[in-house]
């Protein structure tokens, strides 16, 4: 049974996110919060090894919450793959169908306006789900609310540690345009290990 809500679930999220990969992660949020399958840290720990790793990142991001989801639960590693393998084409079966169909439609209405008017509408919207996916990023990676609740501190809202890196990361990248991004990927994974990220 879980087989069959992993594809569910994550046939909604290939249905409903807009604008690629980054725009899955409300959705994954979502799931998070009402499923239990896996924490916000967990989903932060998803998204670092799906920018991380070859292929479009919400694949990446639908193999890996399938495998965890089935291996938590059945403890099994022969479960957790194929968890990975049903929840990566829950999420890709509607691109399949929809690209098939709306190939076919834009090919007869390219010039219509109104063909024209959604695809600008879908724009802004991808957009929109894009800056929500980033601003979740920032609050799991950079804000420590656990730790501020228990302190009342306010410097125990912020992981400055994390904020340092990103800022870093950001400059480097700006005076540096011609290093691949790769090497600034490897290089935080090195930060992260000597310098005990968690």
């Amino acid at each position: 049974m879980i087989y069959l809500r992993l594809f569910y679930e994550f046939f909604k999220v290939g249905l409903f996110s807009v604008g690629g990969g980054m725009a899955t992660i409300p959705f994954l949020q979502d799931i998070s919060e009402r499923l239990n399958w896996f924490t916000t840290s967990e989903l932060s720990d998803m998204i670092a090894v799906s920018e991380s790793t070859p292929g479009p990142i919400g694949v990446n991001m639908a193999t890996f919450a399938g495998y965890k989801t089935a291996f938590s639960i059945f403890h099994n590693q022969f479960a957790g793959i194929l968890g990975g393998i049903v929840a990566t084409l829950g999420l890709i079966a509607p691109a399949i169908v929809v690209i098939m169909l709306v190939a076919k439609a834009l090919k007869k209405f390219s010039d219509n306006k109104y063909v024209k008017g959604a695809m600008y509408g879908l724009r802004a919207v991808s957009m929109a789900l894009i800056a929500y996916a980033g601003l979740g990023v920032m609050k799991i990676t950079l804000i420590n609310i656990n730790a501020f609740s228990k302190s009342g501190n306010l410097t125990d809202l912020f992981v400055f540690k994390t904020i340092i890196l990103a800022i870093l990361i950001f400059v480097l990248q700006k005076i540096f345009k011609k290093i691949h991004p790769i090497v600034f990927i490897i290089a935080s994974a090195g930060v992260g290990i000597v310098f005990n990220f968690s």
